[in-house]
């Protein structure tokens, strides 16, 4: 994992961890790769807040609307540094990337509530996810989706969401010891989420509808593939978090192709 990353003063020169690797943000640039970046919330609430003019009206009246300071500062937070990464990714002012939403992904929605995009740039997919001080994010040449979730903030909702996924993965969670099953419960879920947002659903397009199966090391030999078309990488997350990404393989030759993923450390100065 590469200790520090690229960030970006908004609408100014690189910061101190923009150069830190030779080509930082390059391999997003390829169909079969994905970079993977986390931020820590708390450490870097404050630059976000002073940079938190970069955000467009509508992200500036969605922090507006959370009466939870902290709920206020995380989406700020995380959205600095989604922009901040983007701006790296494309050449640009952070505060100059427009961002969109596509036409949903459900069968006969047209409407535009699907994947986030940045507009006039089909060739660059992002996805975020955070759960509490720990945000998430994905960007590749296709799309793709992100999830992260925290063993102790879903608590006693494991069970529940257990009961809404897909019997080929209920059965392989049964077939587990009791002292693994949470875990292997909680990266299935991240898995499925990331899947859904990918397609731009979201949990709406059926958790149980499609199979994802549980993290590779625990997945039993019986079990079905993953969504064809698609590759589901278990990514590297803070103890008691489960993380993962879906990306969509282009063309017939990406059927079976691992990709590749590289995890990195978002920093803010």
């Amino acid at each position: 994992m590469t200790e520090s990353l690229p960030a970006g003063a908004a609408g100014g020169p690189p910061g101190p961890h923009d150069t830190d690797t030779d080509d930082p943000l390059g391999s997003a640039d390829r169909t079969d790769a994905v970079d993977v970046w986390t931020l820590w919330i708390p450490d870097h609430a404050a630059a976000a807040a002073a940079r938190s003019g970069i955000l467009d009206p509508e992200e500036a009246e969605r922090a507006a609307g959370f009466q939870d300071p902290a709920a206020r500062r995380r989406f700020v937070t995380s959205h600095v540094g989604l922009r901040v990464l983007l701006g790296v990714r494309l050449g640009t002012a952070p505060q100059d990337v427009t961002l969109v939403r596509e036409r949903c992904g459900m069968p006969g929605c047209e409407k535009p509530h699907g994947r986030p995009a940045v507009a006039g740039h089909p060739g660059v997919h992002f996805s975020l996810s955070h759960a509490g001080d720990i945000a998430l994010y994905a960007l590749a040449a296709s799309p793709v989706g992100a999830d992260i979730e925290s063993l102790d903030l879903v608590g006693g909702g494991l069970e529940r969401m257990a009961r809404r996924l897909h019997p080929d993965e209920r059965r392989a969670l049964d077939t587990l010891h009791p002292t693994v099953r949470q875990e292997a419960l909680l990266g299935c879920w991240v898995r499925k989420e990331a899947f859904l947002k990918g397609m731009g659903t979201g949990l709406p397009g059926g958790v149980g509808a499609h199979h994802v199966g549980l993290a590779a090391a625990l997945a039993p030999a019986w079990a079905p593939p993953g969504p064809d078309g698609w590759a589901l990488l278990d990514v590297p997350a803070p103890d008691g978090c489960h993380a993962a990404v879906a990306l969509r393989l282009q063309g017939p030759a990406g059927r079976g192709r691992i990709p590749t993923i590289r995890t990195s450390r978002l920093l803010m100065e």
